[in-house]
């Protein structure tokens, strides 16, 4: 597992990324899954990136003269926990709220920050429905599951299968997900088998999977378990050779799935939100992340930094009104560490969106687990 970013934090902390003086700061409130059940190593990278950003935009003169300050609060993938720090970062008096990784926590914050008037910039939780109904108050920068998880489903077929099943838990984001699969492989005579997880153990899902003549497995589950252990006895069983197995809600990024999994995590593709070829921009990021780390970084570092670089942007143009902040996200013209920052309005989407951050289906190289292969883009 990477190494954090920094010391780890409690829900009531409160963590500057630059010292604090005068008390004149711009504050941010970055909410992150820093301890479990949350994924706590997304929750550092995602940290890691909005901290690099802080410290770069201080360096250069902060927000007009005034620091810009981190406020943290560990959503521990709670969703009740999360829209309760949207209440306190709100009562604290921050100019806007950053970050979260679990969709689900990033819908209770995002109908939190709707209800309250707070603006809301999402890094990397992709549900498509993050509001209940459309909002000016919240902007996103990962692509929505729809866009993401219909490349996946293109991959899968271009890759030759038709019969895929699912190992899923039960979960909004895992049903949406489960739902985009199907509808995309259907018309090309595709179907989506549904093995529930409550109720099967993962020498259970071999069995099922040798029944139905399945070619592919999806982890809608958790990890490390049970993803851990069905990608063990799948890999294992004698009667399910060639079996492909694939994780596109990205377990396969972080080290900790090469720590417990090894071998067997490899050739397990997986949805990656970074450019076949990052710019001089995103290299130079890459490697700063990278020495804060001590290892690679994920997507997810990338996201962090490309979310305070944005709002850094409107903060220095729009100030601190909440309102002129919302207000703001359809001018947004930034140059990410991904490429072109621009705001619209998505058909079925409630918020203000980034179409599209770029979209990667990779695997881990089984020569070289730090290495990955790219499969398809979209």
């Amino acid at each position: 597992m990477q190494p954090p970013s920094s010391p780890p934090v409690s829900a009531s902390e409160s963590t500057p990324a630059s010292p604090r003086t005068d008390g004149s700061s711009v504050r941010i409130g970055a909410l992150v899954p820093l301890t479990r059940p949350g994924w706590a190593e997304a929750g550092r990278h995602l940290l890691a990136g909005l901290e690099l950003a802080v410290r770069e935009v201080n360096g250069t003169g902060g927000i007009t003269g005034r620091p810009l300050e981190l406020v943290v609060r560990d959503t521990a993938a709670d969703p009740r926990k999360a829209a309760a720090a949207v209440d306190e970062l709100a009562g604290l008096g921050v100019a806007a709220l950053a970050g979260e990784y679990h969709s689900v926590v990033a819908r209770a914050v995002a109908m939190r920050a709707d209800a309250l008037g707070v603006p809301f910039l999402c890094s990397s939780a992709v549900l498509d429905t993050l509001t209940e109904q459309s909002t000016p108050w919240v902007a996103r920068l990962a692509p929505a599951q729809s866009h993401g998880w219909r490349i996946y489903a293109d991959f899968l077929l271009g890759a030759g299968h038709r019969r895929v099943a699912v190992a899923t838990e039960p979960s909004v984001y895992w049903a949406s997900g489960a739902g985009i699969l199907r509808n995309r492989l259907a018309p090309h005579g595709g179907s989506v088998v549904e093995l529930d997880m409550r109720a099967l153990t993962p020498a259970a899902v071999c069995d099922e999977l040798a029944g139905h003549g399945v070619t592919a497995l999806l982890l809608l589950v958790g990890h490390p378990e049970p993803a851990v252990s069905i990608v063990e006895a799948v890999r294992r069983d004698e009667r399910l050779p060639g079996m492909m197995i694939g994780a596109p809600a990205g377990q396969p990024e972080f080290t900790e799935w090469v720590t417990r999994s090894g071998p067997d995590g490899t050739g397990v593709p997986f949805l990656r939100y970074l450019p076949e070829r990052l710019s001089s921009l995103g290299a130079r990021i890459e490697s700063a992340l990278r020495e804060g780390l001590g290892g690679a970084p994920s997507f997810v570092a990338f996201e962090g930094y490309d979310t305070v670089t944005v709002l850094a942007d409107v903060l220095r143009s729009e100030g601190t009104d909440g309102d002129r902040i919302a207000a703001a996200w359809p001018g947004v013209d930034v140059e990410g560490s991904r490429g072109r920052i621009r705001f619209s309005r998505v058909p079925g989407i409630g918020v203000w969106q980034w179409a599209w951050a770029p979209v990667q289906v990779v695997e881990r190289d089984g020569a070289d687990l730090d290495q990955f292969r790219v499969l398809h883009s979209g």
